[in-house]
C-alpha cells in the first residue's frame, strides 16, 4: 500500500534551516525583513520609558531589533517605530544612532583589552609584522594618528599575507595604549580565532555607522571586511 510522504518541503531561499538558526533571526522594525541578529542592533525599553541600545542582549523585556546602520536607526527613532512595535509610548532620542556608534566603539576597544590579556592580540611593529608573515592576523588595528611611513610598511606586509586581514583605524595611539597597557601603541594585530570572530561581528555593525578608516587614508589598504573571519 502506498503511503503519502510526511516529510516537510525544504526551506525556501534565505529561510532558516534549523530551529537554532531561526532563533538567531529577528524582524527589522524599519524594513520588515527578517535578518540575522549579528547584522542588527537590539534595543530595549528602559525603566524610564526610553529606548536603550542593548548591544550585549542582556536587558529584560522584548527586544526591538533594527538593522545595524545609521539610516535605519535614525528612521526607527524619527517614525516612532519603537513605540509601534512595543505597543506602548517610548521615547527615542534623536541622537540614538550616535549613542549606538559610541557604545560600539567602547565595546570594541574593551574587547581589544580583553583579547590582549587572553593572548589573542599583539602590538608593536616587529610583532605585528611577524604575525602577518605567519598568516595569523584577522584584523590590523592601526592608530588613526600614526605616522604614514610605518603604516605603509605594515599595509604592504598585510597585502602579502596568506590571510588578508581587515583594517580598522578607529582610535588614537593614546587610546590604544590605555586599552592595551602599552606605550605608544600604533600597530596592533588581532590574531585569527574565536575572539577575532566575535570582534568581527561588532566591527561589521559599526561599519554601518561610520567608516572604519579615516577618509584621508588614500593609499591602498587591506579589505575592511575582515577577510578570513566569518561574518
Amino acid at each position: 500500500m502506498n503511503r503519502r510522504a510526511t516529510t516537510s518541503p525544504p526551506p525556501g531561499p534565505g529561510a532558516p534551516r534549523t530551529h537554532a538558526e531561526a532563533s538567531r533571526q529577528s524582524r527589522d522594525l524599519v524594513s520588515g525583513e527578517v535578518r540575522r541578529r549579528e547584522a542588527m542592533i537590539r534595543f530595549a525599553a528602559g525603566p524610564d520609558g526610553r529606548v536603550t541600545p542593548d548591544l550585549a542582549g542582556r536587558l529584560p523585556g522584548r527586544g526591538l531589533w533594527v538593522a545595524a546602520d545609521r539610516a535605519s536607526v535614525e528612521s526607527a527613532a524619527r517614525r516612532g517605530l519603537f513605540s509601534r512595535a512595543a505597543r506602548t509610548a517610548l521615547k527615542a532620542d534623536p541622537e540614538l544612532a550616535d549613542q549606538v556608534e559610541h557604545l560600539l566603539l567602547r565595546r570594541l576597544l574593551d574587547g581589544l583589552g580583553l583579547a590582549r590579556r587572553a593572548g589573542e592580540v599583539v602590538f608593536g611593529f616587529e610583532k605585528v609584522q611577524s604575525a602577518l608573515s605567519g598568516g595569523r592576523v584577522a584584523w590590523l588595528v592601526e592608530a588613526a594618528d600614526g605616522a604614514p611611513e610605518g603604516r605603509r610598511k605594515i599595509l604592504a606586509a598585510a597585502r602579502k599575507a596568506a590571510l588578508e586581514p581587515g583594517l580598522a583605524a578607529l582610535w588614537t595611539g593614546e587610546e590604544l595604549s590605555l586599552a592595551l597597557g602599552g606605550e605608544n601603541v600604533i600597530h596592533t594585530a588581532f590574531l585569527a580565532g574565536r575572539g577575532a570572530d566575535r570582534w568581527t561581528v561588532d566591527v561589521q555593525r559599526l561599519s554601518g555607522f561610520r567608516p572604519l578608516v579615516p577618509a584621508s587614508w588614500t593609499e591602498m589598504t587591506p579589505s575592511a571586511s575582515g577577510a578570513g573571519t566569518p561574518a
